[in-house]
């Protein structure tokens, strides 16, 4: 039985699950900095769960399924998540970048049918695989395993999750202090960053410890101008998100996370891994 988003922000262990899940996102943008980058903001994360999904709906017998513009642009703008030339504009750097290619033959047809390059299926396969462990965490189940043990589970899977995702308001529309990071330009990548840094042992009642953080190498780590990171930590810190602590006995500042952010940004994420533990289930029970 799969675990709802209450349960699972309410969890003692959900954190740790958190913070595993935030340094795999980490250590797949050190191996793919321009991959890692689809999922680095929520607009992004959407267009490209939405993209891969209606790439595994694929039905050769109905000319209209599958991955067009069209049909991409359909059911992103539907729930305005961005325009349409947004989305002509997405599929030409996944194109530019190699990340999809056409279908066979399709090079001159209309609509074009798209399908993922290799790296993608591996991306999206890895991200598929660190939901499931950081939910194997919680209760010591074996997900994560058995997904290994049947990776075609993700043609069914994925696009269950990318749908529930775009379809509830509570994950496509994060609150104020989340959506501060996740509707910026690499702000999920920041956040990720973060996340993966916080210490859980401390004992300050309001924060954790995150460390000390050197703009300069963060912005040129995300491919981002140090104006545009300095200024969201501004923005951050000033709604109390954030908050740096100077120590007397180094001269870097040390950068804390307020502990009602980490919570806020807790519930969010749980509202798609409970989507992720539910379509797990699924497969399991109806995927051979």
């Amino acid at each position: 039985m799969s675990l709802n988003a209450d349960e699972l922000a309410a969890h003692p262990k959900f954190i740790l699950g958190i913070r595993f899940h935030a340094g795999r996102m980490r250590g797949m943008f050190e191996a793919g900095p321009r991959l890692a980058r689809l999922l680095a903001s929520q607009q992004r994360w959407l267009l490209t769960q939405m993209a891969y999904a209606l790439s595994m709906e694929r039905d050769m017998a109905n000319p209209a399924s599958g991955f067009t513009a069209v049909g991409l642009a359909s059911e992103i703008t539907s729930f305005k998540v961005a325009s349409r030339n947004t989305v002509l504009s997405f599929i030409d750097e996944l194109l530019t970048y190699r990340f999809i290619a056409c279908e066979p033959g399709d090079q001159r047809k209309r609509p074009r049918h798209y399908e993922p390059a290799e790296v993608s299926h591996q991306a999206m396969t890895s991200w598929l695989w660190s939901n499931l462990c950081a939910l194997d965490m919680l209760d010591g189940g074996d997900r994560a395993p058995q997904f290994e043990a049947h990776p075609h589970w993700i043609r069914s899977m994925q696009p269950r999750i990318a749908r529930n995702c775009l379809r509830d308001a509570g994950w496509r529309e994060p609150h104020e202090k989340v959506a501060l990071f996740l509707w910026n330009d690499a702000g999920g990548l920041i956040v990720d960053h973060f996340m993966s840094q916080i210490d859980l042992d401390g004992d300050d009642p309001d924060h954790f410890m995150v460390g000390p953080i050197d703009s300069r190498t963060l912005a040129a780590d995300f491919m981002m101008s140090r104006t545009h990171m300095q200024r969201l930590i501004a923005k951050a810190v000033q709604q109390g998100c954030l908050e740096w602590q100077q120590p007397s006995t180094s001269r870097k500042p040390l950068l804390l996370i307020s502990r009602q952010f980490v919570d806020e940004y807790c519930r969010w994420q749980a509202i798609k891994f409970a989507y992720v533990d539910e379509a797990f289930e699924w497969a399991k029970a109806t995927v051979k």
